[in-house]
């Protein structure tokens, strides 16, 4: 039960106008930089995404929205930054399930909660995708688990690090085959991706945001889709689902945060311009070519979100397919 309400404490006195601000510094924002903590390193979707739309926001708000990447502790280093920072605007969170979801109810003692933070917006989701280096033997979902059954922990399984949904989607794949590999955790995707590239592990769930250049150059290779149907973006690779692996459906997804108690003047301007920007044809092209889903919606619809996948993570935890850090 003590899970189950911490999962559940979406305080989101973020929408509630701060007096102390003043309604004047609501209605002019921003009136100078936005700082947007990003709790990767860069070159991973989430930073690839944040980048993208921070571009846009300095066009549309007419201030620069500057990218700070901030990696380290499965997103908690970033994203505790933002919890305490001034609730005024000026300090965003790109708000994924690492820093958002899964390390605060992972971790053994995080230094902030669900309720500590304001929901803006929701950009869009992305399945993961399993990549291989290629000197692995299996060229297909079905030689995959071929692979991995006949050689029990010989083989190492990246991710961007622990509590972060690359390091889930691994425990749903595990759960659902009852297959054996050794997961090495990193600091990001990005360094994940180069020790594949680099053979110093063999597999990675991963995203095409994050890997599209290593595949196009041949230096890793897509064995399966972890998505319910086969992607837009690469309908020439089997899910996973189509090879008998159920349950394992794993998506990473984007969207952006402010501390809580920021006024709601500021998170409705923020949203307005999100909603505007996803809607723009050149914005819309870039995302759908990397496999990215748009959404949008209230702060209310992505608040929803949210606590519904908190309440997932917590059922995942009782069930023992993943643990505290």
């Amino acid at each position: 039960m003590k899970l189950l309400r911490k999962a559940l404490t979406f305080a989101f006195t973020g929408l509630v106008a701060l007096p102390a601000l003043g309604q004047n510094a609501a209605t002019d924002y921003p009136v100078k930089a936005v700082r947007w903590i990003v709790t990767f390193p860069p070159g991973a979707s989430n930073d690839i995404v944040a980048r993208l739309m921070a571009g846009k926001l300095s066009e549309v708000l007419g201030q620069q929205f500057v990218v700070d990447n901030r990696g380290g502790a499965g997103g908690l280093i970033g994203a505790e930054i933002v919890s305490v920072a001034q609730p005024d605007g000026y300090t965003l969170l790109l708000a994924n399930p690492a820093p958002m979801i899964n390390a605060p109810l992972m971790a053994q003692k995080a230094p902030y909660s669900l309720g500590h933070f304001a929901p803006v917006v929701y950009f869009g989701f992305t399945p993961l995708i399993v990549a291989a280096h290629p000197s692995f033997p299996a060229k297909t979902p079905k030689e995959l688990l071929e692979t991995l059954k006949a050689n029990p922990g010989k083989y190492t399984w990246g991710s961007s690090g622990n509590g972060s949904s690359l390091h889930i989607g691994l425990a749903l794949f595990q759960r659902a085959t009852g297959l054996n590999v050794v997961h090495v955790p990193y600091k990001g995707t990005a360094p994940a991706l180069a020790d594949l590239v680099g053979g110093q592990i063999q597999l990675m769930y991963t995203t095409k945001v994050s890997s599209e250049g290593q595949v196009r150059s041949g230096r890793i290779r897509i064995l399966g889709v972890a998505s319910a149907r086969r992607s837009e973006a690469l309908p020439e690779v089997p899910t996973l689902a189509e090879f008998g692996i159920k349950d394992a459906e794993a998506v990473t997804w984007f969207g952006m945060a402010a501390p809580a108690r920021t006024p709601r003047p500021i998170i409705d301007r923020l949203n307005e311009a999100s909603n505007r920007i996803l809607a723009m044809p050149d914005v819309r092209k870039r995302l759908e070519e990397n496999d990215v889903e748009i959404q949008g919606g209230t702060p209310e619809e992505f608040g929803r979100f949210m606590k519904r996948e908190a309440e997932r993570l917590v059922q995942l935890m009782k069930a023992g397919i993943v643990g505290k850090l």
